[in-house]
């Protein structure tokens, strides 16, 4: 069973999106797929037209019940949608209590890793939306999965949450023989904008063996999808968007199955130079013609 995290430091980056895109596709394979919402929004709980303010039973059910949890209890959590091979584990308003809940108690940090043991058998592929604070949902997230994809809004207020993401992958890294992967992903692209290009170019000089050659268009069918509570491949199977995302996918897949020969966590990944994102070197840099990193 993979098991792929999406986060950020930063929200309204792309994480749902990319989860349930991401997630959908890979049930349209034949996968057997679960998605699991740690956000206490709950935004992709209410994709798929739930309503965490009146769940009794959602993920916080597993951090109430970590000391007694079944392969039972856990199935009972476990919502169908309405595409074949496509399962939620919905999120809870009461999530956004757990924090306070949990000072002075062990073993809450790998409460999910857990869970997923209990789950191993029934799922190819688990994805989980984290949510953007640094905590023990987060981190929780962080210790459970094999794989960690990083959307990145394509605008110069977003670096800053890459940073700070990578900044806490690398003390993550310290305690795990073992780190994941993790992939960089640039969102919402508008080619027509300068501040749109000329982040991807930054990001992908400062992380270059980190991030996906491609990019996710901004896609008014999206929000659409969203509305209809579908996955954006089932709502509109033609768009540019579901495109970048089914290329997305299948790069994931080659580099679970070792095709990347991408480095993990390098040291000298980037630094903030005035408030921006640069690699070590400037040299590096600016030796890269501009039309290498164009759209």
């Amino acid at each position: 069973m993979q098991i792929w995290a999406v986060v950020n430091q930063k929200g309204g980056v792309g994480k749902t999106t990319s989860a349930v895109a991401l997630g959908g596709l890979a049930a349209a394979e034949g996968k057997r797929v679960l998605l699991i919402d740690l956000d206490p929004h709950g935004s992709m709980t209410s994709y798929f037209g739930l309503n965490p303010d009146r769940l009794e039973l959602s993920v916080f059910t597993l951090f109430q019940q970590r000391k007694t949890l079944t392969e039972a209890i856990v199935e009972n959590l476990v919502h169908t949608t309405s595409q074949l091979g496509l399962s939620l584990l919905p999120s809870s308003t009461a999530l956004a209590t757990l924090e306070r809940q949990v000072i002075g108690q062990d073993g809450m940090g790998l409460v999910l890793t857990e869970t997923l043991k209990l789950l191993q058998p029934d799922y190819d592929l688990v994805i989980i939306d984290s949510p953007p604070l640094l905590g023990v949902l987060m981190i929780n997230a962080l210790a459970a999965c094999t794989e960690l994809i990083i959307p990145v809004q394509t605008e110069h207020l977003a670096l800053k949450g890459l940073e700070r993401m990578i900044h806490t992958l690398q003390m993550m890294a310290r305690s795990r023989k073992h780190p994941p992967h993790y992939t960089i992903v640039g969102t919402m692209f508008d080619r027509r904008t300068q501040a749109s290009v000329s982040s991807l170019r930054i990001i992908r000089n400062a992380y270059h063996e980190q991030t996906w050659p491609g990019k996710i268009p901004v896609d008014t069918k999206f929000r659409d999808a969203s509305k209809a509570g579908v996955a954006p491949h089932v709502y509109d199977p033609e768009t540019h968007g579901v495109s970048a995302y089914k290329s997305l996918l299948k790069w994931l897949q080659q580099r679970q199955n070792g095709d990347s020969s991408s480095k993990i966590l390098q040291s000298n990944s980037a630094n903030a130079v005035n408030g921006t994102l640069e690699p070590k070197s400037e040299r590096a840099l600016k030796s890269k013609p501009e039309s290498n990193y164009g759209a």
